[in-house]
């Protein structure tokens, strides 16, 4: 049996490499255990890869655009395989990257499936033999995989995931994209860009259904004004294989049916967590019935002391910038730093179709839920002279504020930059600012970020250019 290590983090995803790599800054010895790649789901089949083709279907649009900017382009051809090469180049750089920091923090990495055999030791069964290592800590950061639905088996060429999505270098006719979230949103765009027929089916009545009511309802818009057909309150019924094309009944809560056809149908419907088989049962772990999400407190800690559980594995939504945070969190815990619990409500959330869609706190369905006392104000982009110049006038900004003092309790936006934006909101929410103090900061002119700055004083009427 080797050395003990002060922290064991069972999985490699952004959640635990993070985690791993600030438990070796505050000089912990550690050691991962990962049974793919470091880096997980996000880097190798999610949010690098993903974004990076986005930034290909950006600049067609762009190109398909460019006469309305007085540039004429001739002839443009687009090769999607190699967008989806490029991403590969981009996911491999930041591998690479990610490899040099855990050497330069001297964080071990053991190769192979790990398993929880007692408190403080991880089995793990590699391609050619099996060890045991012991922690004082263990956090288990196992992520997550994409879920299926059983009348929709994978079969990883014409019924696919988003991981057969991302390696795919040719392009279908047609699709069906089943799940109207984050995932299937920013697919639709790009097969929409790329001159795919596409329609999206989402079982609740809106796109996009954890966001703001009214972003989801624009950016519905938006996609029929894009010729994405857009089906909400209705799910996949029967469907049947005619000749290399699947025609699809789609069915609402009436029982009322719809027929398609598409050539590829691509199930995004969410996330399931990787708890099976790594030793939860063996310790007493308590698990959330019907998810199998693991059971934490405020400090990210298991029923059994010392063992800790972050991102996808213990929270939802399932976001990686979440996960860095919390296994940042746990490794200043463990290290014996103070810190304060991490606020779930600042979590910014940020899809990347167009428009792009981001947002924190509460929506204001929530917040009168609640039954807060509410001041909302929105600022359109059409009123802002940046996006104007940009030819980007879709969208708003939406704050949500405490009626009697401003205190920033949600913002929302849609439009161009939306994802880059929010992070404005996210620190002047972690600050507890109000909206009078966003209004009061000097923004630069012309800036998207102007919106913001007027969104806040709009709040009590001081908005200048709406």
């Amino acid at each position: 049996m080797q050395e003990k290590y002060d922290l064991l983090i069972l999985g490699g995803g952004p959640g635990g490499y993070v985690s791993a790599i600030r438990a070796g800054q505050l000089g912990l010895k550690v050691a991962v255990i990962e049974k793919e790649a470091i880096g997980g789901t996000c880097l190798h089949h999610g949010c690098i890869p993903s974004k990076a083709i986005i930034r290909s279907a950006e600049i067609l649009s762009l190109i398909q655009n460019a006469d309305k900017f007085g540039i004429t382009v001739a002839k443009v051809s687009a090769d999607f395989g190699v967008a989806v090469d490029r991403s590969h180049k981009v996911l491999q750089k930041l591998y690479r990257g990610v490899l040099h920091l855990m050497k330069k923090h001297h964080v071990d990495i053991f190769e192979g499936f790990g398993k929880i055999i007692a408190p403080g030791q991880i089995e793990i069964e590699g391609a050619e033999d099996t060890q045991i290592i012991q922690g004082k800590n263990i956090i288990i950061a196992t992520g997550s995989r994409v879920k299926s639905l059983p009348h929709l088996p994978i079969n990883g060429t014409r019924i696919i995931t988003s991981n057969e999505a991302l390696l795919r270098r040719q392009l279908p006719q047609s699709v069906l994209i089943v799940g109207g979230g984050a995932i299937g949103v920013e697919f639709a765009y790009i097969y929409s860009v790329y001159g795919v027929q596409v329609t999206i089916v989402e079982m609740c009545p809106v796109l996009l259904p954890t966001e703001d009511h009214e972003v989801s309802t624009l950016l519905a818009r938006s996609f029929k004004k894009r010729k994405i057909a857009v089906k909400t309150g209705k799910r996949v019924g029967r469907i049947r294989d005619e000749d290399g094309v699947y025609a699809v009944s789609l069915e609402d809560e009436t029982g009322e049916t719809e027929d398609i056809s598409a050539e590829v149908i691509l199930v995004a419907v969410g996330r399931a967590a990787n708890v099976d088989k790594i030793g939860l049962e063996t310790l007493g772990i308590s698990q959330e019935e019907g998810s199998g999400l693991i059971q934490v407190d405020e400090n990210m800690l298991t029923n059994c002391e010392g063992i800790f559980a972050i991102g996808d594995v213990s929270t939802r939504p399932a976001l990686a910038h979440g996960a860095m945070a919390q296994g940042v969190f746990v490794a200043e815990t463990i290290a014996g730093m103070t810190r304060i619990p991490i606020d779930s409500d600042a979590i910014p959330s940020a899809v990347y179709c167009h428009p792009q869609v981001a947002s924190v706190g509460l929506t204001e369905a929530r917040a009168r839920k609640a039954g807060l006392a509410i001041k909302v104000a929105k600022f359109p982009l059409s009123a802002n002279g940046k996006a104007i110049a940009l030819g980007e006038t879709e969208g708003f900004v939406k704050i949500i504020a405490d009626e009697k003092h401003g205190e920033i309790l949600g913002a929302h936006i849609i439009g161009a930059e939306a994802t880059e934006l929010i992070g404005e909101f996210v620190l002047a929410k972690t600050l507890e600012a109000t909206a009078s103090d966003l209004n009061q900061a000097i923004h630069p002119h012309p800036t998207l970020s102007e919106a913001v700055m007027e969104a806040g004083g709009a709040i009590f009427d001081e908005a200048i250019h709406f």
